[in-house]
């Protein structure tokens, strides 16, 4: 039984993940729960538990992983203009192809592709792979603050082209002050609280996926309480998240080669490069897509995303690790 779970666990399927199934479910059998308001509605505990999270995850930024990290510059530059550029063009260019107009899936699909890298499965997945650790930890800490300004930008673009009501200066304004504000700070308190956070790391992670679950739960139960995924094809978005992972990660490690990187590089690449983050995306969304019955459709994609790029990147960084191990031999 502990070996299933430890192979399990190698795939991504841990206990976050299992209660991330069981709140979608819970909020399909139970959806009033998550639309009730008041003072301590849920909408008004993720908000503070938002800024909580990015204060801590500032205080997490080590000031020297930055400045060590600036020299391989050519690795970020692909990294990040692949995070920020090539993933949202990707997605206009199939949307320009296929897509249908005021279609809740494909704006998902484009919210997905406008996000930053995550964090923890990326470095995670890089250093069992054996690749570059210290610029899977910058690239993925770059990511996330750039993200809180290009996420909302690129939003603005795909939102003005479908002729929706977006004022991007006051949601950007909103995200500062929500998240990037508090990461700021948490970042200047570094020398003074990291060995603090260090030592209740595991408390705060639980805390972080308490938040999340909190979020997708709301989210959730307004959508399917105002019956917004009937009639929708939900099957066939998981297959087309499955092509954009496979597609995506493909490209990168081709990138790689073809850039003649070292393996620890090329490795870095390939991870932080295909991911996208579950965290930024769901707190993030808050503040973008302030109408909760449409915020759940919209976070369906990048779930289905997430939950693929933990199962495939974990299987792949396992492969990797097995290939390293046999050529060192």
């Amino acid at each position: 039984m502990a070996s299933l779970k430890t192979q399990l666990a190698k795939a991504g399927i841990n206990n976050f993940f299992f209660l991330l199934l069981g709140t979608i479910l819970l909020a399909y059998l139970f959806p009033d729960w998550g639309i009730a308001r008041g003072d301590l509605s849920i909408d008004k505990l993720t908000y503070y538990g938002v800024s909580l999270i990015f204060f801590f995850y500032g205080v997490k930024i080590s000031p020297s992983t930055l400045r060590s990290g600036l020299s391989n510059w050519k690795l970020h530059l692909l990294i990040q203009g692949t995070t920020f550029l090539v993933f949202p063009l990707l997605i206009l260019l199939f949307y320009g192809l296929f897509g249908i107009e005021g279609n809740l899936f494909w704006l998902g699909a484009f919210y997905l592709a406008a996000l930053p890298s995550t964090v923890s499965s990326s470095v995670v997945m890089v250093s069992i792979a054996g690749g570059n650790l210290p610029a899977a930890i910058f690239n993925a800490s770059i990511s996330s603050i750039v993200g809180i300004l290009i996420t909302p930008l690129w939003m603005g673009v795909f939102l003005s082209a479908e002729n929706a009501d977006f004022e991007i200066f006051n949601t950007v304004w909103a995200l500062v002050q929500q998240i990037f504000i508090p990461v700021v700070i948490g970042f200047l308190l570094h020398k003074w609280l990291f060995s603090w956070v260090q030592t209740y790391s595991k408390i705060l992670k639980n805390f972080d996926q308490l938040v999340i679950l909190l979020i997708v739960f709301s989210a959730f139960s307004h959508s399917f309480g105002g019956n917004m995924f009937e009639g929708q094809n939900i099957l066939g978005l998981g297959l087309w998240m499955l092509l954009l992972f496979v597609f995506m990660a493909l490209g990168m490690y081709l990138l790689g080669r073809s850039l003649s990187f070292n393996r620890a590089d090329k490795i870095t690449v390939l991870f932080c490069g295909s991911k996208k983050s579950l965290v930024q995306g769901a707190v993030m969304g808050k503040i973008l897509f302030p109408d909760p019955t449409i915020f759940g459709v919209v976070l369906l994609p990048l779930m289905l995303y997430h939950t693929l790029q933990l199962i495939l990147g974990s299987a792949l960084a396992e492969r990797l690790a097995l290939q390293q191990n046999k050529e060192q031999v």
